[in-house]
């Protein structure tokens, strides 16, 4: 009987993954998206030259074999900043998206068991989405200072509300479930409820959900970068990049349009992948 059971569960699993290989746009996504963390991991060893190097006389310089993607304002070579700026603004992009699945979990796994809990910290979120998010992590940058642990830790508050309603919501409809209800009855205890059976259940919606603010903390990091309140130079980023671009747009286009390029193309494949990945995990559309 075991052995049926695990025969069953391989031959599903293997059906879902065929289904995933079969969504075109989930696999470019993904394919995009492991070439962005390759050249994240890799930087150094993709990197042509010191991306902090300045060699004036050799500034704004067009791309060329010398420099793949020219040359910046400073005569720092633009291809290795952008491979480093991968690094970066991948970094955040992950750490943010795992950080605020994490605590967006805790928060809707016991909002959702706690009535009082509920009330409070649902209101809590309720304060914090009503403030528009850039915005809100631009205020909290001016307040807490510029550095890159400042802007993961504020698109995280930021991400957190959005996560925990999603978790809470899911939760919601698990706790209601009959199993659940004849375990409180039975005097299990709470915290065994909450981790052994709700949260596994949760975890698919909030794995999805993670993959997009995943994308949407690399495009907010860029936004607040370029609007100055970002990672600080010369520290590269996509965003500081542009920033620092935005000056010469006319004359040296390469400034804006590579890692501008590179900013989409990484928003873009998190979004497919996250797509094939709600399918993949969603046992409705298995």
């Amino acid at each position: 009987m075991e052995n049926i059971k695990k025969q069953l569960m391989k031959e599903h699993r293997q059906l879902r993954i065929r289904k995933f290989c079969k969504n075109r746009m989930a696999v470019i996504g993904m394919i995009i998206t492991l070439f962005m963390t390759v050249l994240a991991l890799f930087a150094p060893l993709i990197a042509t030259h010191d991306p902090l190097e300045m060699v004036v006389i050799e500034r704004l310089k067009a791309p060329s074999a010398q420099h793949l993607f020219g040359t910046d304002t400073f005569g720092r070579d633009l291809f290795s900043r952008v491979a480093y700026g991968a690094r970066l603004s991948m970094g955040v992009g992950l750490s943010v998206g795992v950080l605020t699945m994490v605590a967006g979990m805790i928060i809707g796994l016991y909002a959702c068991y706690y009535k009082a809990l509920d009330n409070i910290l649902m209101r809590i979120c309720d304060g914090l989405k009503a403030i528009p998010s850039i915005l809100l992590a631009i205020t909290m940058m001016a307040v807490i200072g510029p550095s890159t642990k400042n802007v993961i830790i504020s698109l995280t508050l930021v991400s957190i509300p959005g996560m925990a309603r999603i978790a809470r919501s899911n939760a919601l409809s698990i706790k209601q479930q009959t199993y659940i209800e004849a375990m409180r009855a039975l005097g299990e205890k709470p915290t065994r409820i909450i981790w052994g059976h709700i949260a596994p259940n949760v975890l698919s919606p909030v794995i999805v959900q993670a993959s997009y603010v995943f994308a949407t903390a690399i495009i907010t990091e860029a936004a607040l970068s370029f609007l100055g309140a970002g990672v600080p130079a010369p520290a590269p980023s996509w965003g500081n990049i542009l920033y620092e671009g935005k000056t010469v747009i006319y004359n040296s286009w390469w400034m804006v349009t590579f890692p501008g390029v590179f900013t989409a193309l990484s928003v873009l494949g998190l979004n497919l992948f996250g797509d094939g990945l709600r399918d993949f995990l969603d046992p409705l559309t298995s």
